[in-house]
């Protein structure tokens, strides 16, 4: 019995969990689609129910993307303070759906736009956490020429995450991209160091180094399987790789 309540507990008490943009677009080419929104607040809900603490960075790729065709040649800074904005919109959006569950959220926002969001400070996001709110960081980190990868990965670390569960398309770290080359094996685990020599497109180098001098964990899973998050959150095995620090074996 004590067995089956061992393996019943989350391996994780507070997650970050990093969504693109592209993840709430659904089947459309632009936008939010209101029923994947919806969808995706479940999935965060059922998570929540477990008694983790959650916290979540969303892009705005959906939207726009500062280094892409859709910025048309713009000044970089520009380009990406209007990137911030469209994860606000983003954030705004999925705290929408969550509410509609019943589930309190909170928006931060590294942009002052108090109007629709609260201004981050840490220990206001963490004490959110502690009184069970799911809370949204939104606006990146503030800064130009910073994805929202590096956003990730610094409040993870600034609100003493666990983990951060990357949200993917595909079910973890492949040697090559899946979708392109059919013999791409999937990583069980693997370094930091590995990441960054292999160039694989886990999170940008910024992100992945910041994560490897701080040795926070990194779980990639794919999120478009119905109840994978929760799978990750409860420990199970094979679903995803685990990028770790090599001096933690």
């Amino acid at each position: 019995m004590k067995a089956e309540e061992h393996i019943s507990q989350p391996a994780y008490h507070r997650i970050l969990l990093k969504l693109s943009g592209e993840a709430l677009m659904g089947a459309q080419n632009y936008g939010v689609d209101v029923e994947v929104a919806r969808s995706v607040a479940e999935e965060v809900r059922a998570v929540h129910d477990k008694g983790v603490e959650v916290a979540i960075v969303v892009g705005g790729g959906n939207i726009f993307r500062g280094v892409s065709k859709s910025a048309g040649g713009m000044d970089r800074s520009s380009a990406d303070y209007i990137g911030m904005l469209a994860t606000v919109m983003n954030a705004v959006v999925l705290q929408d759906a969550l509410e509609k569950l019943s589930v309190y959220t909170r928006v931060l926002s590294a942009m002052h736009i108090p109007e629709v969001a609260e201004p981050f400070i840490r220990r206001r996001a963490i004490r959110h956490l502690e009184k069970r709110r799911v809370v949204i960081f939104a606006a990146g980190t503030g800064n130009p020429y910073f994805t929202t990868d590096s956003a990730a990965a610094l409040r993870a670390l600034e609100i003493r995450a666990d983990v951060i569960l990357k949200a993917t398309k595909v079910d973890g770290v492949y040697s090559a991209d899946p979708e392109l080359d059919h013999t791409a094996t999937r990583f069980e685990r693997i370094t930091y160091q590995e990441v960054l020599e292999r160039r694989l497109k886990v999170m940008d180098a910024s992100a992945i180094s910041l994560c490897m001098d701080n040795r926070m964990p990194i779980m990639v899973f794919n999120m478009r399987k119905s109840g994978n998050i929760v799978r990750v959150v409860m420990g199970e095995p094979n679903i995803g790789t685990q990028v770790y620090s090599e001096a933690k074996d």
